[in-house]
């Protein structure tokens, strides 16, 4: 509805109050009003726009006359303060009268601003005293006058507002209902005899919250989180059933399990130290008969399946004691079954549970954790990010709506009228400066505006208006023009300033001045130290130098006005700081402010300047969320403080002295804000134990699930945000600076002298247009930097070949093309032939093959299919031939011309030639389907024979004689089919295609092997069999999709791996400069622990202690001791492993060769903290919005198409979406007999199937009540509820049988509850199979699977079916994604297998995650995928020194010594896999999300797809089940309100159906397709394709039912309707002519009869006269 028209400012009076009543009244007898909306930029909380008219002084804090349409009929009033705010109140009802002097005072106090800052600076200094431990001693006093003001606010609303709990009353915001109550219950506290002071303080912590609503924009997000968790109650809802089985799975799986413990019976007179007892004196054992492994806290986990752990010599498994970390990992109930699996499921410490498990139970269970940490943890993950997303999105078109709604002549608001006049003033100004400026100086002016005009329209918004007088003092003494002198040295200085070698100059300098920085380590000779000291002062004196040319050159005026100069000088101020201050004790941190020389590359880098302003924008526009999440994390640690403080406090003190303290506590407020920091970065289980040490688990679990779920939705939906800017942001046209055009133009210049050296150098003369260079800097960069997206500025590749293109330059085509990995030159497609299937160009487009056709020289070109009788090598063609090939037809325009025919060969060659024959021959072979499924199949057993070669191969002689066999074999045949291929396609055609390239170094890798195995000093060249499993990639096509697509999406953000390589580089440098040499610590050997402070205070002492004592001085193994192992320990910190310990190391080091105390250093968190946020978040925000980019490109090339997927899969994708769409019960005839249809009717109703649900979640219940010591009298009694449940389901399965018959196995559904139903009756039956091979557990979990008739769809709720569905869809997609994961594991697992399979046990590696078989391997690679415990293994494979390994180990059954490990390749094994990994895991993500928003925005479009028309008819089927076409039109309404969204149309609907004007047929029947044309019609609207799908779908509709019945429609409904209407009116009206016809004629004889009885009167009358 349009706004209407603005009026003026008018005062609330009594009669403004009068008029409003009446017109309520008015309203209240009127039966249908007006639909109007509330105005947008009238909402509560804004400010009022200029349209309405300027704000009189006497108007401000004064009640006047609502402006909104909407509220004018109410009994609302406006007021407004100075700024312009709107505020409403109500006029009436439990309130002051608007014209009571008190009201209206309270209500201008209110509505001032000073109120709003008085009351927020009383909240903010409230929550520093929240913060505080020891308060001071008039703190209580300043508490309760805190309490007043809170007291006051609290009255001064009630009296402006009034007391009622509608809109804009007191009680009708909730933050006014929070408010009220935690001051009432402050004054309760304070004034009450009885002791409330920990609830005193809990509900002060609430008033941290009072900050959200002084806030406008904070309340608005309080809203849109409240809308996210209304969309996530679905998911929250699939996500528990999901955790409730797998749980109960758990239980039945593991109950009693992680009991199961090495014992070894006590011996009499035994009083030796048993060797495996811990060395921490603080833990106390359950048993000292318990075997114990070196340092651990609890007793070694075993089993009695002979894939679980057995126990040491001496030692038995049994069942005793407790449960591992301290009784709370454990399956013995629901509760804590449910804990195990929601840890699992957020992947917090997944390791150790893996271990514990595995240990107790066997590897055979590591599938469980599989479908668990990964898949389900996967699709959770998706699903929550799907829907976020989505109503991000959904915000995002909403405030889109509303930025339209907005009328033209509301636009114009304040800010515009004063920047306009800004502008005016501005104008002015510099008029007028001019104008009193000399000649000269406006000249070297005009000459200096075209460098920075650019730069101060950047900045024109920002900057505010300056007085007059500022301009004055800037003509002064900011604009230097002293002498005619200075001018010229001014311009000398321009010349050197702008010089193009100078900006390369300066970036030569700045990536020397970093690697300088990169230099610095511990420890550090005095040569290094005096060469990196003298290397400052040089790049000091650099920048300096610079700075001071640039101001003589620019003026400081010009100088300070661009943003790159400020931060230029800021950098040099801090060196010169640095040089005066650096001797100055106790201002050492200084020097970490050089890291900021490394940004300085910004300004000649346009990827850096685009990222930096889209993440300055987006951090500006999300301000208010920031500041949301910063309130809860300060409202969480303020409530853990108040919760749990004093419960730790009493809990450390209870310690011994000698114990270790507690690091992760609440005690003080920043602990407790370190506490929530670390459970919002996802590790919360090990706190949570701690808390249930101290406080128990009634108390902790709801802090921590309000922590984990509110804290990681805050996160989730900025780190969506972010990552929408990054991926979306389209918009900016962002100029390269002169400094990058300098840049640009230095190396144009030193490209064209190498070029002309080389020239002269090889004595050729090149044809070089003089303006192609010299034009290099402006034109090619104004052409291709402009309206380019983030991702295509990260291209490099795409950002060269525009440039080619743009010079004419062809001469580097070939070699661009073959610097793509795996992509091929689209040349070769019209030289040489090449098998079908194996060209690696097959998916691109025929556009791109036509476009790039064209290349080479028209006098010499290669002949297709023509070479030599004796070679290989492709001859050129000649004149004729080459006219023969354009006049030749083409017969595969939609077919690429790559592929090859056996007629190509040798289609010009002349016949009885051997050598094209033979080609020909080579060429079927190979293309030959047979010979490829023989190759693929060689392929797989060769990579799998490599799982074979684990430690245990030479004790295998058999196997490993094979082996060596099969290795021969498969390099012969690999050779083979190599030499086929050169044959067929000749050499170029096979080294320009990528995959060929692939299996020729593979063929390489297989012939090394082998030489390695015939020359002992050749061995180690066996080590690199692992790379034959690369040749998978090149045989099968899904492998090969899914490699391009991953190509596509990540290889184009090298660009932005740079900038967060940068800021990585940052860090570590500032963690060199922090903490290099202070993480050496003494270490006691005894004990295995370091030294306290008060027995070895440095290096010195501790050497002198332990004298006798190897390397007591010890380092540990990751640290900050040079810039190397800081990228380390950082991608430990941001993968969030090992980076406890690292920051423990950081917080207790004390300095240099000093021994360290405990949290000695404590703020060094805030180091950690600010590489989190600044150098994770931000970064993995940037990366995944350009891979979103890039793949949402490749996409739309691909028709919108999943780009990891085949072609084939595309029609398995259709046919699974129309699978998932079907009715899942397949019709079934109602059968004839009485009886059976009775049961028919009974088992097909809707009450029956509820009943059997009920009873399925019933029997789950049920089994969640069972634990781990129950009694004899629970078991019987569930024994007998299962035996209950088969009999119930026999029943069931029984009555179906009796209806159906054979129909009954028909469906799937009834073959599972079948099955269940026999294995259930086996289970209780034969208690012979049942206990020996199965255990009783097992018939319960048979019986609880029938629970998955709840995913059924129509079945279970609709909800779970919408969230599946996106799952399924993407399965095509994922599989193969999945397949190469599985590659990329493997070919690392046989890596591991042939580097660390003999590293010393420890830490990581232990009996059950190690490198000694492919199992093991692929363990410990499914660890590292999803991040968990690859620190561990790392740190075990550190041990490269005598101190911690021997090299000389002999290890039986292998001729290989030692158990050492090899640091450098460890680093680089683990390194690279998680980034690969990452790469992979992150497109699995985008593939699911993607697809989960494809299906919401189909949803809200209005368009019809396929599955709409196909449920259609399904819906007509149950309505026309004679096939006839018609329904009757009785039946119109019920089959309208049957069908699916968007069709579906709800009752009452008879009068929009009669509207539609439906044509009928004889008998009143309706036809199928008018009535789909006109629901159709209905939906889409008046849309432009309506037609055309109309069309469509009729000509589809005859096609499909050739044998339709024609009919001439006799009329329509809306006609009908009509007659109907007529025909009721007509017999209306005849039926009162006929009322009233018959009351005349009932008159009539009632004047008849009167008449008669008159004259019969008269006559008996006169005989008496007479």
């Amino acid at each position: 509805m349009a706004s209407p028209e603005p009026k003026g400012l008018v005062p609330f009076t009594r009669e403004s109050l009068e008029l409003m009543e009446q017109r309520l009244a008015k309203k209240h007898k009127e039966e249908h009003g007006e639909d109007v909306k509330p105005n947008i930029d009238l909402e509560v909380g804004k400010e009022l726009p200029f349209v309405y008219g300027t704000l009189p002084q006497e108007m401000v804090s004064e009640p006047l006359e609502d402006m909104d349409p909407y509220y004018q009929d109410q009994n609302t009033f406006m007021v407004l303060n100075k700024k312009r705010t709107i505020f409403r109140f109500n006029a009436t009802w439990c309130t002051l009268s608007p014209f009571n002097s008190i009201r209206r005072t309270t209500i201008k106090i209110l509505v001032h601003p000073f109120f709003r800052l008085f009351i927020l600076i009383s909240v903010l200094i409230d929550c520093i005293f929240m913060t505080m431990t020891n308060f001071p001693k008039w703190g209580p006093e300043f508490q309760i006058t805190l309490l007043g003001i809170y007291t006051l606010e609290i009255l001064v609303k009630l009296i402006a507002r009034g007391t009622w709990t509608g809109s804009f009353y007191f009680f009708g915001d909730p933050w006014n209902w929070l408010d009220f109550s935690v001051t009432l219950y402050e004054h309760i506290t304070i004034y009450s005899p009885l002791s409330f002071n920990p609830l005193f303080r809990i509900a002060r912590n609430l008033r941290i919250l009072k900050i959200i609503p002084l806030n406008q924009g904070l309340k608005s997000y309080i809203g849109v989180l409240l809308h996210c968790m209304k969309k996530l109650t679905g998911a929250i809802a699939l996500t528990l059933f999901f955790l409730s089985i797998f749980s109960v799975i758990g239980m039945g799986l593991f109950m009693g399990k992680l009991k199961h413990k090495c014992f070894r019976w006590p011996q009499g007179n035994e009083t030796e130290t048993m060797h495996n007892r811990t060395r921490n004196l603080c833990y106390i054992r359950e048993t000292e008969n318990f075997y114990y492994l070196e340092g651990e806290r609890d007793a070694l986990l075993c089993g009695n399946r002979t894939d679980a752990s057995p126990c040491p010599e001496g030692y038995m498994c049994i069942k005793a004691g407790k449960n591992p970390d301290n009784g709370y990992t454990n399956f013995d109930n629901f509760g804590w079954a449910f804990l195990a699996l929601f840890r699992l499921m957020t992947q917090d410490y997944p390791e150790a549970l893996y271990h514990q498990i595995l240990y107790a139970s066997g590897k055979v269970y590591m599938m469980f954790f599989i479908i668990i940490s990964f898949w389900f943890a996967f699709y959770m993950a998706s699903l929550f990010i799907g829907i976020v997303a989505m109503a991000y999105e959904e915000e995002k078109q909403t405030a889109a709506e509303k930025a339209r709604k907005i009328e033209p002549k509301f636009q114009h608001t304040s800010k515009e009228l004063q920047e306009e006049d800004e502008r005016a003033e501005t104008k002015t100004t510099q008029m007028e400066m001019k104008k009193r400026s000399p000649t000269s100086m406006i000249t070297s002016l005009d000459m200096l505006d075209a460098a920075t005009v650019r730069h101060k329209e950047e900045h024109k918004k920002s900057r505010k208006r300056c007085p007059m007088c500022w301009y004055k003092f800037a003509k002064m003494f900011l604009i230097w023009n002293c002498s005619p002198c200075w001018l010229k040295l001014k311009e000398f200085a321009h010349v050197i300033v702008m010089h193009p070698f100078t900006d390369l100059f300066l970036t030569i300098c700045i990536i020397l001045n970093i690697c300088f920085l990169a230099l610095e380590c511990y420890p550090m000779s005095e040569e290094t130290l005096s060469v990196l000291r003298i290397g400052n002062l040089v790049f000091i004196g650099i920048f300096t130098t610079e700075m001071i040319f640039k101001i003589i050159a620019m003026h400081p005026y010009r100088y300070f006005q661009v943003g790159w100069n400020i931060y230029d000088s800021l950098i040099v101020f801090h060196g010169l700081a640095e040089l005066f201050v650096a001797d100055v004790y106790g201002l050492p941190s200084i020097h970490l402010l050089c890291v900021l020389r490394i940004f300085k590359l910004g300004k000649y880098w346009l990827t850096f300047k685009i990222l930096l302003l889209t993440l300055n924008n987006a951090l500006m526009a999300l301000k208010n969320l920031i500041l949301l999440l910063v309130t809860f994390v300060f409202f969480s640690a303020a409530i853990g403080m108040t919760l749990f403080g004093l419960s730790c406090k009493a809990y450390i003190y209870s310690l011994d002295k000698d114990c270790e303290l507690l690091r992760w506590h609440m005690i003080d407020f920043f602990h407790s804000f370190m506490n929530v920091f670390r459970i919002l970065c996802g590790e919360w289980i090990e706190t949570l134990w701690d808390c249930f040490n101290i406080a128990g688990q009634f108390s902790c679990i709801p802090f921590y699930m309000m922590v984990i779920l509110t804290g990681n939705l805050l996160i989730l939906y900025l780190f969506l945000a972010l990552v929408s800017s990054f991926s979306s942001y389209n918009t900016l046209t962002t100029e390269e600076n002169d400094e990058a055009k300098n840049l640009q133009r230095a190396m144009g210049r030193i490209k064209k002298g190498i070029y002309y050296v080389l020239s002269k150098i090889l004595c050729k003369r090149q044809n070089v247009p003089k303006d192609k260079m010299d034009n290099v800097d402006d034109t090619y960069i104004k052409e291709n930097i402009s309206d380019h997206t983030l991702s295509e500025l990260s291209n490099t590749q795409d950002f060269l070949k525009d440039k080619e293109r743009s010079s004419g330059t062809e001469k580097n085509t070939m070699s661009g093309n073959a610097s793509q990995s795996l992509i091929s030159s689209p040349t070769v497609s019209e030289t040489v032939p090449i098998a079908s299937g194996e060209s690696d160009i097959e998916n691109l487009d025929n556009k791109e093959i036509q476009n790039k056709s064209g290349y080479g020289s028209s006098k010499e070109k290669v002949k297709p299919s023509s070479s030599s009788e004796c070679s290989t090598v492709d001859i050129a063609i000649s004149e004729e031939e080459m006219i023969y090939e354009h006049e030749k037809p083409k017969h595969h325009k939609n077919s690429y011309e790559r592929r090859s025919s056996p007629g190509q060969i040798s289609r010009e060659s002349k016949k009885g030639k051997v050598w094209p024959n033979i080609r020909k021959t080579c060429c079927k072979i190979v293309e030959n389907s047979f010979f490829n499924c023989f190759i693929g199949l060689v392929t797989l057993l060769s990579t799998g024979a490599l799982a074979f070669e684990d430690i245990y191969i030479d004790q295998r002689k058999t196997i490993k004689i094979l082996l060596e066999y099969a290795d021969m074999i498969f390099t012969y045949i690999f050779i083979l089919e190599m030499l086929l291929k050169w044959i067929a396609y000749g050499f170029k055609a096979y080294f320009t295609n990528g995959w060929y390239r692939l299996d020729f170094m593979v063929v390489i890798v297989f012939c090394l092997s082998l030489i390695g195995k015939s020359w002992e000093e050749l061995k180690p060249l066996t080590s690199i069999k692992f790379l034959r499993a690369l040749r998978v990639l090149s045989q099968f096509e899904r492998m090969k999709v899914v490699v391009r697509a991953l190509i596509k999406t990540t290889l184009p953000i090298w660009n932005v791996v740079l900038v967060c390589f940068m800021i990585w580089l940052a860090f570590s440098i500032m963690g060199v400069h922090l903490f290099a040499g202070t993480f050496y610590e003494c270490i006691d050997p005894t004990r295995g622990e370091r030294f306290p402070v008060h027995e070895v205070w440095n290096k010195s002492q501790c050497e002198s202690l332990l004298l006798n004592e190897s390397e007591p001085w010890k380092n540990t193994k990751l640290n900050f001791d040079n810039v190397g192992n800081g990228f380390l320990s950082l991608l430990q910190v941001a993968t969030f492993n090992g980076w406890i310990t690292i920051m423990n190391s950081a917080v207790d080091s004390v300095g240099v060769d000093r021994q360290p105390r405990f949290e000695d250093n404590i703020y060094m968190y805030i180091y950690f903290i600010d590489f989190i946020i600044i150098g994770v978040f931000l970064p993995l925000t940037m990366l995944v919005g350009v891979i979103i980019a890039n793949f949402n490109k490749h996409k739309i090339k691909q028709g919108g198409s999943n780009i990891f997927i085949t072609v084939k899969q595309k029609k398995q994708y259709r046919a699974l979406k129309k699978l998932m769409d079907e009715d899942s019960v397949k019709t079934i005839l109602r059968p004839g007999n009485k009886f059976r249809r009775f049961i028919f009717d009974l088992v097909t109703s809707r009450p029956f199937n509820t009943i059997i649900m009920v009873l399925i979640c019933f029997q789950a219940v049920t089994i969640m009540m069972q634990s781990d010591e129950q009694g004899p009298q629970m078991d019987i009694a569930l024994y007998w509820i299962d035996f209950a449940f088969v009999m119930l389901y026999m029943a069931e399965c029984v009555l179906k049988l009796i209806s159906f018959h054979c129909n009954y196995f028909t469906v799937g559904w009834n073959i599972f509850d079948f099955m269940v139903v026999v294995f259930s009756i086996t289970g209780l039956f034969l208690p012979l199979v049942g206990y020996y091979l199965s255990s009783p557990f097992i018939v319960q979990l048979i019986l609880l699977s029938r629970i998955i008739h709840i995913l059924r769809p129509g079945k279970g709720p609709k909800v779970f079916h919408d969230l599946l569905l996106p799952l399924m869809l993407s399965l095509p997609a994922l599989l193969n994604i999945s397949l190469l994961i599985f590659l990329v594991m493997f070919i690392y697992a046989i890596f591991g297998m042939y580097n660390f399979a003999y590293v010393k046990k420890e830490a990581g590696i232990n009996d059950v995650s190690n490198f000694e078989t492919f199992g093991s391997s692929m363990l410990c690679l499914f660890q590292v995928t999803i991040f968990a415990g690859w620190d561990g293994m790392l740190n075990a494979i550190f041990n490269s020194k005598w101190s911690d390994c021997d090299p000389e180990k002999i290890n039986p059954g292998t001729q290989v010594k030692g158990d050492c490990g090899n640091p450098f390749i460890g680093i680089i094994y683990f390194v690279s896999y998680i980034l690969l990994s990452w790469l992979i895991i992150v497109n699995m993500y985008i593939v699911v999300v993607t697809e989960f928003l494809n299906i919401a925005s189909k949803k809200k479009a209005r368009t019809l797809s396929e599955d709409d028309f196909r449920k259609f008819f399904q819906v007509w089927t149950r309505f026309d089940p004679d096939r006839t076409q018609y329904i009757d039109s009785s039946k119109l309404s019920d089959f309208a309100a049957a069908l699916d969204p968007p069709l579906f149309m709800a009752k009452p609907n008879k009068g929009q159906l009669v509207a539609m004007d439906l044509p009928m047929a004889v008998g009143d029947r309706i036809h199928c397709l008018d009535i789909l044309l006109a629901f159709t019609k209905r939906v889409m609207g008046k849309d432009v394709r309506m037609e055309k799908v109309l069309s469509e779908m009729e000509s589809g509709f005859m096609l499909a039912d050739p044998f339709k019945i024609t009919y001439e429609p006799i009329t329509t409904t809306l006609k009908r309707k009509q007659e109907a209407v007529s025909a009721t009116i007509i017999q209306r009206a005849y039926k009162s002519y006929r009322l009233r016809q018959s009351d005349k004629n009932t008159s009539d004889i009632h004047m008849i009869d009167d008449d008669k009885e008159d004259q019969a009167t008269k006559e008996d009358a006169c005989p008496d006269k007479v």
